[in-house]
């Protein structure tokens, strides 16, 4: 009996096998000419397309590692920091802007009503009817920074080391749909709630550093 394996996409072309004790479960293989990029390989690197010519046994499909159907957002990063660096600096970044909102809240009196609690790797900030509230929170699993915004949605940002002190702490925080950072995203968002220009990028792990700038 094999471990589990990430199911991908039922699609309406298909080839399935029965895999595991008595054949429980079902794994569900594209077939040619179905439009889809997806691919599974075998090691060492040699990407190979599906067919339903092959024999799937056991020990063969134990031996593939399966690309997830899953958006990549919901997947566990593979992140290129290792834990302790990760754990560092999103409490650096997290603390960072709770600062920041703290004061930006103090001097401004068009907000005077706005609340801001940071507890257990989760910042909130409550800037009431009719802005919304933002939530800022750590997910140590995934290695990354997870934003709700009123104004635009859910995002999750990875941490984008700068080269080439890769676990120096020295980096920003990428949303890969769009590639705008965390903190782009919040100044240009929470400008127009505050009714000023604000400077989150001058914060920790605000600024992009090019590849050709001193790190």
């Amino acid at each position: 009996m094999i471990n589990p394996i990430t199911f991908l996409r039922q699609i309406p072309s298909r080839t399935s096998v029965r895999i595991g004790a008595r054949g429980s479960r079902t794994m569900h293989l594209l077939c040619p000419g179905v439009p889809s990029p997806r691919w599974c390989t075998n090691h060492p690197l040699s990407p190979q397309k599906l067919g339903p010519s092959s024999r799937w046994t056991n020990q063969s499909i134990a031996g593939w590692r399966w690309l997830s159907s899953k958006n990549p957002s919901d997947s566990i990063a593979t992140s290129p920091v290792n834990s302790a660096t990760f754990e560092a600096v999103c409490s650096d970044t997290l603390e960072s802007l709770c600062d920041y909102f703290e004061e930006m809240v103090e001097a401004t009196t068009a907000l005077n009503q706005a609340d801001v609690t940071y507890s257990d790797g989760v910042l909130t900030v409550n800037f009431g009817q009719p802005h919304g509230t933002y939530v800022i929170n750590r997910q140590s699993p995934n290695r990354q920074i997870w934003l709700s915004s009123p104004t635009s949605g859910p995002k999750r940002y990875d941490f984008v080391p700068n080269k080439p002190a890769v676990n120096s702490g020295s980096g920003y925080w990428l949303y890969r749909h769009d590639g705008v950072t965390l903190h782009e995203l919040l100044q240009a968002e929470v400008s127009q709630i505050a009714g000023r220009q604000l400077n989150f990028l001058a914060l920790p792990h605000g600024r992009r550093v090019m590849d050709h700038e001193d790190t």
